[in-house]
């Protein structure tokens, strides 16, 4: 097979995995704009004949989402910045200092990454309900979501301190900087493309968390949209129009920033911050 043959194959089987992987987001929206008997029609119908638009105003004034989504901004840039904070001087620590018990210390940190929230929540209530956090809901999410996606972030930042030359620290040693004045003028802007990354990929990750929001976080006033859009389930619920309207004002903004970040995203995962 030649080249020109072997890459027009690649690029179809590209072109079929996206379109199996992005058919539920496509469905997801023209089900918004759907009649209740188009919805149900035999067989389904793949564009809507007749698009109804007043399941948008309708859900955003009734579920009052501009609530939900300040919450869900809320929780994730909160867990966003104490991840980012406590991380970097984790991952810095774990790429420059290797030793026995260092590598130990990353085994845990891998080992915490495979636990489920769904596993860690009853720990996690039970400690916050002891120390007085349920009052704080919010941070009390926050705190969770930063205990379970840290490790994902120290691995990826880890890998990025690794890409920075251990020589370029010690030149700024020599020319009289401290290693904490080392760390902050010469190794954190060279690695900050690896953090950027990784922290757009945490808050995506926070954005859209369940588990530990349903289950901490009891008043409405506080809950991010990911339970906003539970509330919609019950057992005689037929709303598929306005829960999808729901998960379509929902997910579009943190889809419209993966777009628009794609580039950066892939590059800082593929080559660190080092050009």
């Amino acid at each position: 097979m030649s080249d020109t043959a072997r890459n027009r194959l690649m690029l179809a089987i590209a072109i079929v995995l996206a379109a199996i992987y992005l058919f539920p987001l496509y469905w997801m929206y023209i089900t918004t704009v759907k009649t209740g008997s188009a919805m149900f029609a035999t067989p389904p119908s793949f564009w809507p004949s007749d698009p109804q638009w007043a399941a948008f105003p309708y859900v955003w004034e009734s579920r009052n989402m501009g609530r939900y989504l300040w919450n869900s901004l809320v929780i994730a840039f909160g867990a966003v910045t104490l991840i980012t904070v406590l991380g970097t001087g984790c991952a810095y620590v774990l790429a420059r200092y290797r030793n026995g018990w260092i590598d130990v210390g990353l085994f845990l940190i891998l080992m915490l990454q495979v636990l489920p929230a769904s596993l860690m929540i009853t720990p996690i209530f039970v400690g916050f309900s002891q120390v007085g956090m349920l009052e704080y809901p919010r941070i009390a999410v926050i705190i969770a979501i930063a205990a379970k996606s840290m490790p994902f972030f120290v691995v990826l930042v880890r890998a990025t301190f690794m890409s920075v030359p251990m020589e370029l620290e010690e030149a700024a040693l020599v020319d009289g900087n401290s290693r904490i004045g080392a760390f902050f003028h010469i190794v954190l802007p060279l690695a900050r493309n690896g953090i950027l990354v990784s922290a757009i990929l945490i808050f995506m990750q926070a954005f859209g968390e369940f588990v530990y929001s349903k289950s901490i976080i009891q008043a409405a006033e506080y809950q991010p949209a990911s339970v906003g859009l539970n509330s919609f389930m019950g057992p005689n619920t037929n709303e598929w129009n306005n829960i999808m309207a729901f998960a379509t004002i929902y997910v579009t903004p943190i889809l419209a920033v993966f777009v628009l970040l794609q580039r950066r995203i892939v590059s800082g995962l593929t080559s660190g911050a080092l050009k």
